[in-house]
């Protein structure tokens, strides 16, 4: 299930089906971070845990490494309008 999970929100990256919340942004700048980080992360990264106490979806944390192949990136997503993906926060792993 994670695998299917992990292709779902790969394909919303690489299709480019998915938005950045305000939040996301704000922590991007915090980390110095940026989209492509973020996409790399996803596209080098596995599902690490679910969050289901969310009444608005169930939440995939994602674990993955920065453009630069040495930066931990987490990043917090939920599908949204069908196959639509959310980021919703961005941290460095430190």
């Amino acid at each position: 299930m994670a695998v299917d999970i992990l292709q779902r929100i790969r394909g919303c990256i690489e299709d480019h089906a998915y938005a950045l919340s305000e939040h996301a942004y704000d922590e991007m700048d915090a980390d110095s971070l940026d989209v492509l980080d973020v996409e790399s992360a996803v596209l080098t990264g596995k599902v690490d845990r679910q969050m289901t106490d969310d009444p608005r979806g169930i939440r995939y944390v994602v674990i993955g490494t920065a453009c630069d192949l040495t930066t931990q990136v987490g990043v917090v997503v939920r599908f949204v309008e069908g196959d639509q993906l959310l980021v919703i926060t961005v941290y460095e792993i430190e």
